[in-house]
């Protein structure tokens, strides 16, 4: 299966082209034949209209696939906040946000559980209109879901409108010089592993746009690591980590898109989770118009590293 994440705002069969799966006129048919999901559920119409966060899965043998069920899970989700319109989540490390391609049939994700808060408040539940946007299985923090279909919609909105504020810590090999900046490289899938994003031998590439601060740097040479905030401007899969590599500071932790010198950095300091936190997400809510800035408490595997490396002050 090959499995993609849209930016929304054009139809199925458009997308299919312009990802080079197929051309615009077979996508009619490559839907009719059961082939493509969206979100989970098989597409019935090429003409569906793709929300941005809609993760689209494809048979890479063009066989029919299966539509995923979903039942509620007992998994502990902390909500940060909540109204009558939507909720934050605190999303933990290792689990993925929702049943994809190569993973476990029985493989529990956010959604499962969030099948259980829906039930546990008498809330209608669709997979198509709950998730406002998604985040990587290894990154944790703030998750925003939308309790109703009017809610959903108003909520992809703000993030097609690009009004969502996003903020990410991430600890890196290496001190940012400068440590401040824009990065602004297009980003597309790598011709040469169809699994991985790229800037630079990339296919078809989109606009991506970062902007990182460094808040504290320690160590020198091959030694030296740095915690940033990056603000995401866009919403490009593994953005802020193929941006980071881009400039020579990949993640810590990160085993797809890391270096030689972060992967010894990481082995040498025992880190073996990706060092990628959702910290704050500002948004509107949708019940009353105000705005709202929800913080992610750092997970305990961060923490620790940061006090491993002697900046674990800066989160008391």
């Amino acid at each position: 299966m090959q499995k993609f994440t849209t930016e929304g705002g054009m139809r199925l069969d458009v997308f299919l082209a312009q990802e080079g799966i197929v051309s615009r006129m077979k996508a009619r048919d490559l839907v009719k034949k059961g082939c493509v999901l969206v979100n989970g559920r098989i597409a019935r119409k090429s003409a569906v209209f793709l929300h941005m966060g809609d993760v689209i899965e494809v048979s890479a043998s063009l066989a029919p696939v299966t539509e995923t069920r979903l039942s509620p899970s007992d998994m502990v989700l902390p909500i940060l906040y909540e109204d009558d319109a939507c909720l934050v989540l605190l999303k933990p490390a290792g689990i993925a946000v929702h049943p994809g391609a190569g993973m476990p049939k029985d493989a529990e994700t956010i959604l499962h559980g969030i099948v259980r808060l829906f039930r546990e408040r008498g809330l209608p539940f669709s997979s198509s209109s709950v998730l406002v946007h998604r985040i990587d299985k290894d990154t944790t923090g703030c998750l925003l879901v939308a309790k109703t279909p009017q809610a959903h919609k108003t909520l992809q909105q703000q993030f097609a409108d690009r009004t969502i504020g996003k903020t990410y810590l991430a600890l890196v090999a290496g001190i940012p010089d400068p440590p401040a900046a824009v990065i602004d490289a297009t980003i597309g899938r790598s011709t040469f592993d169809r699994t991985k994003m790229t800037v630079i031998g990339a296919g078809k590439s989109r606009e991506a746009r970062t902007t990182y601060r460094t808040l504290a740097g320690v160590g020198a040479a091959d030694a030296a690591i740095a915690l940033l905030a990056c603000d995401l401007h866009t919403g490009r899969t593994h953005q802020i980590r193929v941006h980071l590599k881009s400039i020579g500071h990949p993640l810590l932790g990160d085993h797809t898109y890391g270096s030689r010198e972060s992967e010894a950095l990481s082995a040498k300091l025992g880190i073996t989770s990706l060092c990628l936190h959702a910290w704050k997400l500002a948004f509107v809510s949708p019940v009353d118009a105000h705005a709202r800035t929800v913080e992610a408490p750092l997970p305990p595997a961060f923490r620790s590293v940061l006090q491993s490396v002697g900046l674990s002050d800066l989160f008391r």
